[in-house]
């Protein structure tokens, strides 16, 4: 209970981290345009995906999570989360997840606080350790290295414990070798939600997208 509010958690951070290590691949909308984030991410649904994420800065992205959380088959979360209010705000639409840009051990300890698992975003391998230690049982690669999948195999032989999750970066073509390399899931972005598919209101094709993320990542055998 925070402020007198009861927060519910909708998925224990194991849970999600064990549903996260099946699905393998999340697909993350961030968009201004707000008429186009419901159907976008309708479609990465239609294609395949089952864990969701609304960035915060998504116009109405807490309305939107708190639509979609209501379904059985989704884990939905909140991205951009910079703030402990702003964690709160996501828990209590529904999040069952927090994605952070960046490594905050107040938005990390909020979320523990909170019930939900975190994922703070890093770049370098001492950021990385530094999320693990505070608690993140996921780690969020952002913005995925130019070296790639080697970064991430450099990463986990001295760091093997770490689940790294790259988003920035990731596509249809490349995320299979993410995953050789180690990582425990990805994350598609703008390559799943192409900023001018969106404008256009081509959801058909994003659909068409998300196929071929699933199919990368290998989601379509479950």
């Amino acid at each position: 209970m925070h402020d007198g509010v009861r927060y519910d958690a909708p998925m224990r951070p194991e849970e999600f981290v064990a549903r996260l290590g099946r699905e393998r691949a999340t697909a993350i909308l961030r968009t201004s345009i707000a008429d186009a984030a419901a159907p976008a991410m309708e479609a990465a649904i239609r294609g395949g995906f089952r864990i969701v994420e609304f960035t915060l800065s998504v116009p109405a992205a807490l309305d939107r999570i708190a639509e979609f959380s209501r379904r059985d088959d989704l884990v939905v979360g909140a991205g951009t989360v910079l703030t402990i209010e702003e964690a709160r705000s996501a828990v209590r639409a529904g999040a069952s997840f927090l994605v952070s840009p960046v490594v905050d051990e107040e938005v990390i300890d909020e979320a523990q606080r909170l019930g939900v698992c975190v994922l703070p975003g890093c770049h370098t391998p001492t950021e990385l350790l530094r999320a693990h230690r505070a608690g993140a049982l996921v780690q969020k690669l952002f913005p995925a290295p130019a070296s790639g999948p080697a970064f991430v195999r450099a990463c986990l032989g001295p760091l093997p414990f770490l689940r790294i999750v790259p988003t920035s970066g990731v596509d249809a073509e490349n995320a299979r070798s993410w995953l050789d390399a180690g990582c425990f899931a990805v994350g598609f972005v703008a390559s799943l939600f192409d900023s001018q598919l969106l404008a256009a209101g081509r959801f058909d094709l994003i659909e068409e997208r998300a196929r071929g993320c699933v199919g990368a990542v290998g989601m379509g055998d479950r």
